[in-house]
């Protein structure tokens, strides 16, 4: 509890740094190719702008409208999960920011597990290289079954609007944030398409106002924070793999007191920390 409290004490700060980065501009890191994936390359003729704008609002339409029913549940009791936070928090950290993300996360953590679902606090943390600084993320993250039996991860992030909101983004890339939710409920891999479509945006947003694209905004940056390969502890592994293989349902899924993620994604890893 004290741990979590502090990591989350550490990403606020972590988060006001790199909004006055921003604002001010004031470190510069070495420009790169590292996001061939994005789009964020046109910058000729307004039509061309145009085109890349409702290039942006098609992929970003089309991966926030696919959802499946289990994802739908999952929003559902998270989003109760939240409103009840909203509502009862009444810690320090509350009123110093207006919300309160720890026990943000831990409430939603908690309902979800209620609920039934393999659900725990993930922590994600990656090492700082010669294109993006070291950082962390906390985020919630579901374990459920599908047809096939394969068990696939969805990821509950409470503030993932503003996650991607700039101080001086431009006309187009703040219709982009608008259409994000609030939160976002959805598998990993639905979530490494709006990723890549914002990323690819903000690139272009800096390009276009002839400004420096801050590397906490780039895409490996941002993928850090939520995109990888998880892999659980054995006490962890065995009970997802039972609800796989039936012989446990999701309303009979012990409730876990530790267990560990590590994220193959460049140097990156998780903890899963439950509430």
């Amino acid at each position: 509890m004290v741990m979590e409290e502090a990591m989350d004490s550490d990403m606020s700060l972590s988060n006001m740094v790199l909004s006055f980065l921003e604002e001010g501009e004031t470190e510069r890191w070495p420009e790169d190719n590292e996001d061939e994936e994005e789009e964020g390359s046109s910058g000729g003729s307004t039509a061309e702008s145009k085109a890349f704008w409702q290039a942006q609002h098609s992929q970003l339409h089309e991966a926030l409208a696919k959802t499946s029913t289990a994802e739908s549940r999952i929003r559902a009791v998270a989003e109760d999960a939240m409103e009840k936070t909203r509502a009862v928090c009444s810690c320090a950290r509350r009123a110093a920011a207006g919300d309160c993300r720890s026990c943000m996360l831990r409430c939603v953590a908690e309902q979800l597990r209620d609920a039934g679902y393999n659900s725990a606090i993930c922590r994600s943390k990656w090492t700082r290289s010669l294109d993006i600084p070291a950082g962390e993320h906390s985020y919630v993250e579901a374990a459920v079954q599908t047809r096939s039996g394969k068990a696939v991860r969805v990821v509950v992030e409470p503030s993932f609007r503003a996650e991607f909101q700039m101080a001086r983004a431009g006309a187009e890339y703040r219709a982009l944030v608008d259409a994000l939710p609030e939160a976002f409920v959805g598998r990993a891999d639905r979530l490494r398409a709006v990723v890549k479509a914002m990323c690819a945006a903000a690139k272009q947003c800096m390009k276009d106002n002839g400004m420096h694209l801050g590397p906490w905004r780039k895409h490996k940056y941002m993928q850090s924070k939520w995109i990888g390969t998880p892999q659980r502890d054995a006490g962890a592994t065995a009970a997802v793999d039972a609800v796989a293989a039936g012989s446990l349902s999701p309303e009979k899924q012990p409730k876990f007191r530790a267990s560990m993620l590590s994220f193959d994604f460049g140097r990156a890893a998780a903890a899963v920390v439950v509430a």
